[in-house]
């Protein structure tokens, strides 16, 4: 583990231990709610960790929100990025792609907001 991933395991190890954490919600409700095409999806409808190649501003744009609701962990958007999921939308040989940029995205904004507001666990799950 590196000293910057360290020192994030420990303030989120802290912050378990000494209070309440708080986690954002619903990830693929905010997506659709900004109207996503069917370009968006590469013709894959419904398929919202595409969107993390597409539409990267609007996946950046939910954990932006809840970064400004004040929450302490975003998730990120790769809920569909395995095999069994990925497979239904014949692209399961994508998932390290998709996979990898979802958590690219929620790194960048949680690094960005703790730059901005202080020390806190900011951390993608």
């Amino acid at each position: 583990m590196t000293t910057n991933s360290q020192t994030r395991a420990d303030a989120l190890r802290e912050a378990l231990a000494t209070r309440v954490v708080v986690a954002d919600g619903a990830m693929g409700t905010m997506l659709q709610a900004q109207d996503p095409t069917m370009e968006d999806f590469q013709q894959l409808e419904g398929c919202n960790e595409v969107l993390n190649i597409t539409r990267p501003d609007i996946v950046r744009s939910v954990h932006e929100a809840y970064f400004s609701a004040g929450v302490d962990c975003v998730e990120t958007n790769t809920f569909g990025t395995n095999y069994a999921a990925l497979a239904e939308y014949d692209i399961a040989e994508r998932n390290f792609e998709l996979s990898e940029a979802g958590a690219r995205i929620a790194r960048e904004v949680a690094d960005e907001f703790t730059a901005s507001t202080g020390p806190t666990p900011a951390c993608p799950s």
